[in-house]
């Protein structure tokens, strides 16, 4: 079912109803799949359309004057990064694929139907982007720590929301982000990442290995990364793996 994904996201943060998640499995949904590394919408488009994440993971995005990209946030299946385009005329970021992404395109015209019907689905759409607002204030501060406490905060994070979705068990989930996709996230060298990578996972809290992430002591991951995951704002509140 193409929308399994975002009824599943919508559900982590918001209580919906039988006949709201049925109005969400019939809305006319566009399945493309895409290859790794390919732009989904451009800075500067008008889009007439939204999208969420069916499988895969993209990454929002944003070049310096230099050259040099910033990664603004990681998006898992049942995210819809550029849901604030149904108010806002013009995207003033990118959305890519990091890797072969399955992408659901719903029309505005459809989206602003669907909560003209169901006035709770458009709370549970202001929701999403108010927590989206507040993984940005998460990353900004995220960016004051050192790279070690930064990687683990980061690492905590993906894992729970990746939980709340039903792609991470207890103690590992698939993780196909490279160095360097960790590094544009964190603002800090690919040398460094790798060296921050290592050390995490000598400390005995993580194991990275055939892009699956196992972790090893979810406390201590926690208190490395600094992670408090109110801001995730689950309705079940967890953010443990236990």
């Amino acid at each position: 079912m193409p929308a399994s994904f975002l009824i599943r996201k919508l559900g982590s943060i918001f209580a919906l109803s039988g006949e709201e998640e049925t109005a969400l499995k019939n809305l006319p949904i566009q399945v493309a799949e895409l290859g790794a590394r390919q732009d989904i919408v451009h800075a500067g488009e008008r889009p007439s359309r939204c999208f969420f994440v069916q499988d895969g993971i993209a990454c929002s995005y944003k070049i310096t004057g230099t050259g040099d990209r910033e990664i603004l946030n990681f998006h898992v299946p049942g995210d819809m990064p550029d849901l604030q385009s149904l108010h806002l005329d013009v995207l003033d970021f990118s959305i890519c694929t990091i890797t072969p992404c399955v992408i659901g395109f719903i029309q505005h015209d459809a989206l602003h139907a669907l909560c003209e019907r169901h006035p709770r689905i458009t709370s549970a759409f202001w929701r999403e982007t108010l927590i989206d607002a507040a993984v940005f204030r998460e990353w900004i501060v995220n960016a004051r720590r050192e790279a070690y406490s930064a990687m683990a905060h980061l690492l905590c994070e993906l894992v729970v929301r990746l939980r709340a979705v039903g792609l991470a068990d207890a103690s590992s989930c698939e993780l196909r982000i490279t160095q360097s996709e960790f590094s544009d996230a964190l603002g800090i060298s690919t040398v460094h990442t790798n060296r921050v990578l290592q050390e995490l996972r000598a400390a005995g809290l993580i194991a990275l290995k055939e892009r699956t992430l196992s972790v090893l002591d979810w406390e201590g991951l926690t208190s490395a990364g600094d992670f408090d995951p109110t801001y995730l704002h689950l309705r079940n509140g967890s953010g443990t793996t236990r």
